[in-house]
C-alpha cells in the first residue's frame, strides 16, 4: 500500500524538531509527500535537551531507519535506583512480554537524534525540509491547509501537522484552541557534564534531599562520550550566571562528583509546565509534541510522548488521503492522543505533588512516607521519582473493540507492562514470514493492518492475514500474546491491536471501529 501515489497537495508539518522529523518520515513510509517548515535559520545543536529514549520510541525510530543507530549510539541503561539522603531505598529492572530488539530506555542528546533524523530526511525524496518559514497565519477550506509567511509567501497542503513546540501560543490562538494548566514556581538547573564516574553509567539515579541539595532533589543521567546530566531543583529565584561566576556552581558539582577532573559542557535553567490543548485536532490541522502538551521531566515523557504522535497522526492521514479510511479517523487522533496527553499530566503531576508539596502538612506526609521506605516494603510504593515514559494503552479508544476475555486490569506495577489485549502495543517477537524469512511481529504490522490467525480464517478484504503458528515456529509470540488456538488478533498500522475475535463473521465490524467508523466499510471501498 505504501506504494500508491499520493492523490493530494503534500502534507505541511510545522516545526523541524524531532516530532516534526518524524511526523514527514512517518508519512513518507505511506508514500506521503510531506514539506516541513521551521523558522529557524538552521538546526540549534546546543546542549542535551530531552535526553531519554525509550524502547518502543526507538521502534517506531526503527520503521524509519534510524531506531538502531540511535540505540548503538546511546548509552543503555535498566535499572533505576531511587535514593533518599544517603540510602537507597529501591531500584526496579524494566519488563515487556516477548523479545524486544531494543532496551527499556537509551540515552542520546536530542541534538544527536534530531543529526541523525536530519541524515534520514536528506536521503527521503518526499519529505522537503525549509528553513527561515516562520508560519504567522492558518486557513484551512474543504480542500486543504494555507500557510502565510512572515515574508508574505504562502505554502498550501492537504493537511498541517503542528509540531512547532512550548512557544506555540499564537499558532494555538490562531486554531482556536486553549492551553490550560499549570506552572511550577520551582526551577531545574541542568548541566552535561563530562567525568569519569565509575559504577554509574548504566544506571538513572534519582535522589530525595540529598546532602549535596538539602530539601529538595537531584537526579542524574548517564550519556555518551563519559558525559553526564545533572538535574538540580532550585529556588524560584535562582540566578545561574551568579552562581557560575562566583564559583558555586562549580562548588555543586563537585559536592556530587568529588575532587576529580571534568568538563561542563553546557548549562541551562528551565522551569517546566504542566498544560494540555482542548482539542489536538481542527479540522484538517492536527496538532503534536509540545505544542500540544507540556509535562514535568520526570518520567521522560515529553519526547516519548510526541513520538505517539507522530505515528498516530501519520497512519491516520495516510489512510485518509488515500481513500483507505473515511474522513472520522482523523477525529480518533484527538481522542487518543489527547487521552494520552491526559494521562501523562496526571502521571507526572502525581510525580510533581510529591517532588514540591504544597504545604507544610504534605511536606511532613511525605517526609515520613520517605523515611519508612528505608526499611518499609509498603511505604515505597508510595515514593514518587517518576513513573518513566510508557506506551499509552489505547483500552478505552472508539477504535478498540473491547474483549470481555481480556479485561485491562488497569496501570500495572511500574517498569512492567500489561498483558497483550485489546488496545495494548503488541508485544515484539520474531517471526518467520514465508518466501521472505525472519523478521518481527512489529515490523510487519507497521505496513498495514494485519490479521494473525489461525484455521478457519482465510483471505480478508483491506487486511493480510497470516496464520500465527506458520510464522511463529517456535511460539515466542504466541507465548508472549498468551494466544488461544481459536483466536485472530486483528492489529493496527501502529502496532497497536485493535480486536481479538474468535468468529470470522465479527471481523468486518471489528475492521470497520478500527478505521474510524461502523457504517463504513473497508471492503465496499475497494481497499487493496
Amino acid at each position: 500500500m505504501r506504494n500508491e501515489s499520493w492523490p493530494l497537495e503534500p502534507v505541511l508539518v510545522l516545526g523541524a524538531g524531532p516530532v516534526g522529523q518524524t511526523t514527514a518520515l512517518l508519512l513518507a513510509r505511506w508514500g506521503v509527500p510531506s514539506i516541513v517548515l521551521d523558522r529557524r535559520p538552521a538546526r540549534d545543536l546546543a546542549g542535551s535537551k530531552a535526553i531519554c529514549q525509550q524502547r518502543d520510541v526507538l521502534d517506531v525510530w526503527e520503521a524509519v531507519g534510524a531506531g538502531r543507530r540511535i540505540a548503538d549510539e546511546g548509552v543503555t541503561w535498566t535499572t533505576a535506583r531511587t535514593f533518599h539522603r544517603d540510602a537507597e531505598l529501591f531500584s526496579y529492572e524494566f519488563a515487556e512480554p516477548g523479545t524486544p530488539v531494543f532496551p527499556p530506555f537509551v540515552n542520546l542528546s536530542q541534538t544527536r537524534t534530531e543529526e541523525i533524523l536530519d541524515e534520514r530526511i536528506a536521503a527521503e525524496p518526499l519529505v522537503d525540509l525549509r528553513w527561515g518559514h516562520e508560519v504567522i497565519d492558518i486557513d484551512q477550506d474543504a480542500a486543504g491547509v494555507t500557510v502565510h509567511l512572515a515574508d508574505g509567501r504562502t505554502r498550501r497542503g492537504s493537511y498541517l501537522v503542528v509540531c512547532a513546540g512550548a512557544r506555540g501560543d499564537e499558532l494555538r490562538r490562531l486554531l482556536g484552541v486553549t492551553f490550560e494548566g499549570e506552572s511550577f514556581d520551582d526551577r531545574f538547573l541542568i548541566c552535561d557534564i563530562r567525568a569519569e564516574l565509575p559504577g554509574w553509567a548504566t544506571e538513572r539515579r534519582f535522589y530525595f534531599d540529598p546532602a549535596w541539595n538539602p530539601g529538595r532533589q537531584v537526579l542524574i543521567h548517564p550519556c555518551p562520550d563519559s558525559t553526564f546530566r545533572i538535574d538540580w531543583q532550585v529556588a524560584a529565584g535562582y540566578e545561574l550566571e551568579a552562581e557560575a561566576e562566583s564559583g558555586a556552581l562549580d562548588a555543586r558539582i563537585r559536592r556530587i562528583i568529588g575532587d576529580r577532573d571534568y568538563e561542563l559542557v553546557w548549562k541551562s535553567v528551565y522551569r517546566f509546565h504542566a498544560r494540555v490543548a482542548d482539542r489536538m485536532r481542527r479540522g484538517r490541522v492536527l496538532i503534536a509534541g509540545d505544542a500540544a502538551h507540556l509535562v514535568s521531566p520526570f518520567g521522560a515523557r515529553g519526547l516519548n510522548s510526541g513520538v505517539g504522535d507522530a505515528e498516530n497522526a501519520a497512519w491516520k492521514l495516510a489512510y485518509v488521503g488515500h481513500g483507505w479510511a473515511p474522513e472520522e479517523l482523523l477525529e480518533t487522533y484527538h481522542d487518543e492522543r489527547h487521552a494520552a496527553a491526559l494521562e501523562n499530566i496526571a502521571v507526572t503531576t502525581a510525580t510533581m505533588d510529591f517532588l514540591v508539596p504544597a504545604d507544610e502538612t504534605r511536606a511532613r506526609r511525605r517526609t515520613e512516607v520517605l523515611e519508612r521506605a528505608a526499611t518499609d516494603q509498603d511505604a515505597r510504593a508510595n515514593v514518587d521519582s517518576g513513573r518513566l515514559a510508557e506506551p499509552f494503552w489505547y483500552v478505552d479508544s472508539p477504535l478498540t473493540t473491547p474483549d470481555p476475555r481480556r479485561p485491562f486490569a488497569g496501570r500495572p506495577p511500574r517498569g512492567e507492562a500489561p498483558p497483550a489485549g485489546p488496545g495494548v502495543l503488541v508485544p515484539d517477537a520474531p517471526v518467520v514470514l514465508p518466501g521472505t524469512g525472519p523478521t518481527r511481529i512489529r515490523a510487519l504490522a507497521r505496513d498495514g493492518f494485519l490479521l494473525l490467525a489461525g484455521a478457519g480464517f482465510g483471505p480478508t478484504a483491506a487486511v493480510r492475514v497470516l496464520n500465527l503458528a506458520e510464522i511463529d515456529p517456535e511460539g515466542a509470540l504466541t507465548a508472549a500474546l498468551g494466544a488461544r488456538p481459536e483466536e485472530a488478533w486483528l492489529i493496527r498500522p501502529d502496532a497497536h491491536i485493535a480486536a481479538v475475535v474468535t468468529d470470522p463473521a465479527d471481523l468486518p465490524a471489528a475492521l470497520a471501529r478500527a478505521l474510524g467508523s461502523l457504517e463504513w466499510s473497508p471492503f465496499a471501498a475497494g481497499t487493496d
